[in-house]
């Protein structure tokens, strides 16, 4: 495993002397996960080989018709979350298996393993707050695909998380209040099209080889979860690039991107 491989999942170092609040941000931004909002709210911190690429990205279709997989006009979508996944873009191939969910893959009748891989990467302590926050929330679907360029210089995730849309909505502002409320972070670059998707990045110390960047947005009921480490410095504006591609592809019809 590379070095940019198994900083992908890594949650960054505990600041010492932050609010609670602000700790939380830090591991939810690390988590890129299902509930992040609920991590947020109830949980309180106080100290392989390539597989075939997907087809190129296809313009999202709308409901009507025969469409497998789209968004309604009322925000919810349908079809496969690996459908409405972004596919492998060019100069990508699929990337190294994620928290055991694996690199190309949806959960819905399994989404308590989903569940599972998330929680361990919650302080044991903490399980039994988060599992029910989890719980809480109703998931009905989890999808991930992982992406890294031939150059290896970067790895992404993509999760799809689907619940109802008023908690996803909480969920994807309460990200963005902490992503401009608070010192945190390094703000990473607007999302163009999607005036209300965050990315953030930790602060970067002088020296790190690492840096990492995290995005969201609240789309219908989706929310939407990039996940960004590599070589430092990052690309933003490429990494982000993928992001609003993700994002246009999940647009109800009628909506400008």
């Amino acid at each position: 495993m590379t070095d940019i491989e198994s900083a992908g999942t890594a949650v960054p170092a505990k600041p010492r002397r932050r609010a609670p609040r602000a700790l939380a941000a830090v591991l939810a931004a690390a988590l890129v996960g299902v509930g992040v909002g609920e991590l947020i709210i109830k949980v309180h911190y106080e100290d392989g080989p390539d597989r075939p690429a997907v087809a190129a990205p296809a313009p999202a279709p709308s409901a009507s018709g025969t469409a497998p997989w789209g968004a309604k006009s009322n925000g919810n979508h349908f079809g496969s979350l690996r459908d409405l996944l972004l596919p492998v873009p060019d100069g990508y191939r699929l990337g190294p298996d994620y928290k055991g969910l694996g690199n190309d893959g949806e959960f819905a009748g399994t989404l308590e393993q989903a569940q599972e891989e998330e929680l361990s990467a919650v302080p044991e302590k903490y399980r039994g707050q988060y599992k029910e926050a989890l719980t809480s929330l109703h998931f009905t679907g989890l999808g991930v695909r992982t992406l890294v360029p031939t150059d290896d210089r970067l790895m992404v995730v993509l999760k799809l998380t689907q619940f109802n849309q008023l908690a996803v909505s909480e969920r994807g502002a309460l990200f963005g209040a902490l992503v401009d409320d608070t010192d945190l972070f390094r703000r990473g670059p607007d999302v163009p099209g999607h005036p209300d998707a965050r990315c953030a990045l930790p602060p970067l110390v002088a020296g790190d080889q690492l840096d990492y960047m995290s995005c969201y947005s609240a789309e219908g009921d989706l929310l939407v979860g990039m996940r960004v480490s590599g070589v430092a410095p990052l690309d933003q504006n490429k990494v982000v690039d993928l992001f609003r591609q993700q994002l246009d592809r999940l647009a109800r019809p009628g909506a400008s991107a």
